[in-house]
């Protein structure tokens, strides 16, 4: 049984295809070349997107600039509508993926603009960190010194499952002007929640790349390239995210 905690590549994503509709009538089957090309394309685009939202997010002032909101907001809603319709319809994946990236990258621009205009230097950090997780992980796994097992999968997808919980409970409450104690804070106890949520957020690449190659190896139609190469970068954007915000703790000690 398939296990991930990216909700893009669920348990189901290549079970559904069925075996026999794999090697389709117009193009041929899912390769992990294939899959690693649309993610370096994927992740150029949001490149070239975010670059473009940074020069506008913040004014002269360093302050944020009055289309701020527009480039935050419209691109954190945008990407989320794009991750649903791509993840309930994978054929579209060749359209949507490329659209999800562009979009995102609007809210990862401006909210980078912000993070950085506060700690000089975090983006550029959170960047490379982001990237040496991806390599090392992927070097890990590859060289066999992880393995992802049903338990290692059952674990990582039941953290991954209770820090969406929390984060739901989050945003619910502070409609009441409630806040989660300690967590979101600069303290021990939010470092640590952060750094955990890092460790999850990482390990969660493992599950993609163990979910990607058993697309690979089920023959999975060629558009799934551009789906898991999707999932790929929810994760990986989802880490990038983690990680400034506990590089921002880490530096509001200092």
């Amino acid at each position: 049984m398939m296990r991930s905690g990216n909700p893009a590549l669920k348990e189901s994503t290549f079970l559904d295809l069925g075996s026999g509709a794999v090697v389709s009538r117009d193009g041929g089957a899912m390769t992990l070349n294939g899959t690693i090309n649309k993610t370096g394309i994927l992740l150029l685009l949001t490149v070239l997107t975010a670059a473009f939202s940074w020069n506008q997010a913040l004014g002269p002032d360093g302050l944020p600039a009055p289309g701020f909101a527009v480039y935050m907001w419209g691109g954190a809603i945008g990407g989320l509508v794009l991750a649903l319709i791509t993840v309930f319809k994978k054929t579209w994946s060749p359209v949507t993926a490329p659209l999800y990236a562009l979009v995102e990258g609007f809210f990862l621009g401006a909210i980078s603009a912000v993070y950085n205009a506060q700690f000089g230097g975090i983006v550029m950090q959170a960047v490379m960190l982001t990237f040496g997780i991806l390599f090392a992980l992927l070097f890990a796994y590859r060289s066999g010194l992880i393995k992802a097992t049903e338990n290692f999968k059952l674990g990582v997808v039941a953290a991954t499952g209770g820090i969406a919980l929390v984060y739901l409970a989050s945003i619910a409450l502070g409609f009441f002007g409630i806040k989660i104690p300690l967590i979101h804070e600069s303290g021990l106890v939010g470092i640590g929640f952060s750094l955990f949520v890092v460790v999850i957020a990482s390990l969660n690449l493992v599950l993609d790349f163990d979910f990607i190659e058993t697309g690979v190896e089920q023959g999975a139609p060629k558009y799934m390239e551009w789906y898991g190469a999707f999932g790929l970068m929810v994760t990986l954007v989802w880490l990038y995210l983690e990680l400034l915000r506990l590089l921002s703790k880490l530096q509001s000690r200092d």
